[in-house]
């Protein structure tokens, strides 16, 4: 599907005539039966804009051109294998009024008030998607980003928020994704990843336990080393993050096949990684990476 200048720029258009257009747009979409077709899941990640994380492949502001995102996210899901998005609102609405979302797996963002560089970044609230809204808007389910730092008090307030949600999600029998990562404040750089198996392995321990009920519940999670033991955590399905690729997209590939190997291990959530290749060629980025989901 080719996308115009004119496609690009009616958005605005019709956000100005015709507002009520986007919630028809996504009342109409077609939905999938399940979830998941074969047990496996490929999504393209474009959450980053809703907290300020524009950055991608050394540009500070490479994911700030909207209309440019746009067209880059429509070449991702043109890609066989490719199952949907997940997304903020806007972004989401933007392709629902393209026409591209149906027979997708569409995953809203919720947790986006931890602003990059913000004295208050590891208070994750809910500033996007909430269960209600996910429900109708008719999306699939929502993620949420959750930043364990034991040396910041903003972390009790995310897992109460996040356990809620989890809850909501699953009263509707929606997809709670849930990204769960140890952090700690750093004195120069503000809050840093903590690049450390055994607190990740709680991290992830705490996650599954969220909420009043699992039967909804994904984990979203690094490929680090020792895979194996940080798939035995939980029977809750993994889901592989993208993160920031190197210079070097097969050596990433590479990381995510390993990971991909495990059985609890069902599929990818990537975004800048292969929207913004180093090669400049996005369908080829992001096929690359189909064929690992979908040997």
């Amino acid at each position: 599907m080719t996308i115009t200048d004119r496609d690009l720029l009616n958005l605005t258009q019709t956000r100005v005539d015709d507002p009520g257009k986007i919630e028809r747009a996504l009342e109409k979409r077609v939905r999938r039966p399940n979830l998941t077709k074969d047990g496996r899941l490929f999504l393209v990640a474009a959450d980053h804009p809703a907290r300020g994380a524009l950055s991608a492949m050394g540009n500070p502001s490479a994911m700030g051109n909207r209309l440019d995102l746009l067209r880059r996210l429509v070449d991702a899901l043109e890609v066989e294998g490719v199952d949907g998005i997940l997304a903020s609102a806007d972004i989401i609405e933007d392709l629902a009024l393209l026409g591209v979302l149906d027979d997708r797996v569409v995953i809203g963002t919720t947790n986006r008030g931890g602003i990059i560089g913000a004295d208050w970044e590891l208070d994750d609230r809910m500033t996007a998607y909430d269960a209600e809204h996910i429900e109708r808007r008719g999306l699939d389910g929502g993620k949420m980003l959750l930043r364990i730092a034991l040396d910041d008090s903003g972390t009790a307030t995310t897992i109460e928020a996040c356990a809620k949600l989890v809850t909501g999600l699953a009263d509707r029998k929606l997809m709670a994704m849930i990204e769960p990562l140890p952090y700690e404040r750093d004195a120069e750089r503000g809050v840093r990843l903590i690049r450390d198996q055994a607190q990740l392995l709680a991290a992830i321990a705490i996650a599954s336990g969220l909420g009043s009920s699992s039967a909804y519940s994904w984990l979203k999670v690094p490929a680090w080393s020792q895979m194996e033991e940080i798939a035995a955590v939980t029977t809750l399905p993994l889901l592989i993050l993208g993160g920031s690729a190197g210079p070097d997209l097969a050596v990433t590939l590479g990381t995510w096949e390993v990971a991909l190997a495990q059985p609890t291990v069902r599929g990818l959530v990537v975004g800048r990684a292969l929207l913004y290749p180093t090669s400049g060629d996005v369908h080829s980025a992001v096929s690359a990476a189909a064929k690992l989901v979908r040997p």
